[in-house]
């Protein structure tokens, strides 16, 4: 009797809650090292680095469009959360079980047996899943929302500033704070365009990374953003921040009025 074949498949996202995750390269040299000691016949290796919060997953709905087609029986991954973290994709598998479409599932870090005990477990795992992702997302808010009251913007600090990694708050960066406070000086003048501020910022050394003037729409950004004031914006909402003001809030309603 003929073996069935398997598609292995490795996946990996950049997402917090799963940066402790095993890496793509580790994922395949153990699942391979697997397959060889149990002599399974792998059809197709899949990698994808992606979240598996939504459906959508490009290769994955390849992976499984190619399992109807009978062009393999069973999947090889780390566990089943590399293959769903949410209802439909979870859902799409057990489908495919129960038409006997797809007729095995091995993992290196879960049990799986396709019986109506197995598929009940499975469905427990990927209900696990889901229910880590949700859980997680809604702690997340709960911890920004937190760091909001607390008076820090829960976010990549502007040009002038930096996030400092040990307090975890955000601080003047020494190199560009007085340019910034230079560049709303020069533009509460009320003579100068966002061109000649951008070429202002140039020759303040401000550039992009690309050793060019620093983009119009970004130069704009800069003068309107209330946080060099002590201000900041979170759900539509304008927080009183504990950074340290680079200028004053006369001076940012100046330039406000200027750009209006």
């Amino acid at each position: 009797m003929k073996s069935p074949a398997y598609f292995l498949y490795a996946r990996k996202s950049t997402d917090d809650e799963e940066r402790q995750q095993l890496s793509i390269p580790a994922q395949i040299d153990e699942l391979r090292t697997f397959a060889e000691k149990e002599g399974l016949v792998i059809a197709d290796t899949f990698i994808e680095s992606k979240t598996a919060k939504a459906p959508g997953r490009e290769l994955f709905n390849q992976l499984l469009d190619r399992v109807e087609k009978g062009e393999a029986q069973g999947i090889l991954a780390w566990h089943p959360d590399r293959l769903a973290r949410n209802a439909v994709d979870a859902g799409r598998i057990v489908y495919l079980l129960d038409r006997n479409i797809l007729t095995d599932l091995k993992f290196l870090t879960f049990w799986f047996q396709n019986t109506p005990q197995g598929l009940f477990m499975l469905s427990i795992a990927f209900g696990q899943s889901k229910y880590y992702v949700d859980a997680l997302s809604v702690n997340t808010k709960r911890g920004l929302r937190q760091k909001v009251k607390m008076g820090w913007m829960p976010s990549c600090a502007p040009m002038g500033y930096l996030n400092d990694p040990l307090t975890k708050t955000i601080v003047k960066d020494p190199k560009s704070w007085r340019a910034i406070k230079q560049l709303f000086e020069f533009y509460s003048e009320g003579s100068h365009t966002i061109v000649e501020s951008s070429d202002f910022l140039a020759k303040k050394g401000l550039m992009s990374p690309y050793g060019n003037n620093i983009r119009l729409d970004r130069v704009k950004k800069i003068l309107k953003n209330p946080f060099y004031c002590g201000l900041f914006w979170y759900s539509k909402e304008l927080h009183q921040g504990k950074q340290e003001p680079i200028i004053s809030k006369k001076l940012y309603d100046t330039v406000q009025e200027v750009l209006s």
